[in-house]
């Protein structure tokens, strides 16, 4: 079984459109690290409509893009995603399409973070619990179960200390050294895939701001059937791991 987090970023700051920087396989190399001390075995890199082969140091890189689509965010995994998407050019379905092309596993991210992607009817292969806001994760796991696909865990890291806030533990049956994207791909499809949530204190102290952020930028969108003490951030999140 292999610990990666499928949702990560080699940057905090946005700008350079399409590009990457200078600085991208620096902070490749920091998530990598600090993944490495949290006991993963890998990480995906995934930044916002664009992919750029980078080594993630002592731990496996995964290649990955988040698409920014027309509804909200998609994160494509696998061997072979797209080197630059223009961010709300394409529609959900078209980022599955390109995805299943090329050999790669399509992700609903956040999907109660400003995205009306889990509206979509489209042949996604999982579905995100969000280390940002887990608390989310109830709704994501009926959300799940409506939709009949697997859950995963990504961090959704802009800063090193974030990585593996939350992260999925995956069933491929072979050593992380020799695991192949295409592996991680088949694993995500045939649902041998389960989310965690990290609780190290600046986990529990990231959870109280972003919870903060999001409800002053309104970006959470609460189901119609949800209860309002469920409200994301509030309390300990559900399957919180040591």
């Amino acid at each position: 079984m292999l610990s990666l987090d499928l949702h990560t970023h080699t940057r905090f700051f946005h700008g350079f459109t399409g590009r990457a920087t200078p600085y991208d396989p620096v902070g490749a190399r920091l998530l990598g690290t600090v993944a490495a001390v949290r006991g993963l075995d890998g990480v995906a890199l995934t930044n916002h409509d664009y992919y750029e082969p980078l080594s993630a140091g002592p731990v496996t890189s995964i290649p990955g893009i988040e698409v920014t689509t027309t509804q909200g965010h998609v994160l494509v995994v696998g061997p072979d995603p797209p080197r630059f998407t223009q961010p709300e050019e394409l529609t959900p379905v078209e980022v599955v399409e390109t995805a299943h092309d090329r050999g790669c596993a399509a992700i609903i991210a956040h999907p109660y973070r400003n995205s009306t992607v889990r509206e979509v009817e489209a042949p996604f292969d999982a579905i995100e619990a969000n280390g940002k806001h887990p608390r989310t994760r109830t709704w994501v796991e009926q959300l799940s179960d409506r939709l009949g696909l697997p859950m995963v865990g990504g961090s959704d890291a802009h800063y090193p200390i974030e990585v593996g806030r939350a992260y999925t533990e995956v069933d491929v049956g072979a050593a992380p050294e020799d695991v192949s994207p295409e592996d991680v791909v088949s694993a995500i499809r045939d649902g041998r895939v389960r989310p965690s949530v990290g609780n190290w204190l600046p986990d529990r102290v990231l959870r109280l701001l972003y919870e903060r952020v999001h409800k002053q930028k309104r970006h959470l969108d609460t189901p119609e059937w949800a209860d309002e003490e469920g409200t994301p951030g509030i309390g300990e999140p559900p399957g919180d791991d040591d």
